[in-house]
């Protein structure tokens, strides 16, 4: 299956869509109460994106000052904490890093880089530059360029930041293919005109009826496939 879109680069989400988010947060929960079961855990792991969401719309709504992913994330684990009755700085702090140590899914790094072998490869990503830069270390994501919503001053699904990464490649929006898990995240990549390709992962969020992508794929190999990557 080949899908002939001509594309000149390739962006993609990092959160959830390269690496496993929820894991990662997870693992740091786990590490912070080790007799924690795991629906207990998965509930703290839904008070944290719960937290994150809402102050995210906030922002993008005007009510809340904009702050990077570093000040949410580091509210969020403070959050946690308290709703699982941990008290302490030092807790708290190591929590909020756990944020920044989220594995590779299985086919994200082989996958990344045979499509980097053809194409120009854009991580585009919510989180900090200073959290982005350690996000790529540990899971071992080679980006020819990796950018912030930092420097839009604001978060996916804002159009601001689709267009940090149209700016920087240097050519129409329809010519830049954005891959994520998320379909709220290539909605509003489509919003500004460019081509979308949804990726399944174990998270995310699933294209609805009323969604129309250019390529629905099962994962990076099979992106690689449809774009013509041998």
């Amino acid at each position: 299956m080949t899908a002939h879109l001509d594309i000149d680069v390739i962006v993609f989400d990092i959160l959830g869509t390269m690496v496993d988010e929820p894991g990662g947060l997870g693992r740091g929960i786990r590490t912070l109460l080790p007799d924690i079961d795991d629906a207990r855990t998965a509930a703290l792991v839904e008070v944290w994106h719960g937290y994150v969401d809402e102050q995210q719309r906030e922002m993008l709504a005007g009510r809340r000052p904009y702050a990077d992913s570093a000040v949410i994330d580091r509210e969020a684990a403070a959050r946690v904490a308290a709703e699982a009755g941990v008290d302490g700085e030092e807790g708290i702090r190591l929590l909020a890093a756990s944020a920044q140590r989220l594995d590779p899914w299985a086919d994200s790094v082989a996958g990344l880089g045979r499509i980097a072998s053809r194409f120009p490869v854009v991580g585009l990503s919510n989180a900090s530059r200073s959290a982005l830069t350690r996000i790529n270390a540990h899971a071992g994501l080679r980006w020819h360029q990796a950018l912030s919503a930092e420097d839009a001053r604001g978060y996916k699904p804002h159009p601001d930041v689709y267009r940090l990464a149209i700016a920087n490649a240097g050519c129409p929006p329809e010519r830049l293919l954005m891959v994520a898990a998320h379909a709220w995240d290539l909605r509003g990549a489509r919003a500004v005109g460019m081509r979308t390709a949804y990726v399944e992962r174990p998270v995310g969020d699933p294209p609805g009826a009323a969604d129309s992508f250019d390529l629905e794929v099962r994962s990076l190999d099979e992106l690689a496939a449809g774009l013509g990557v041998t």
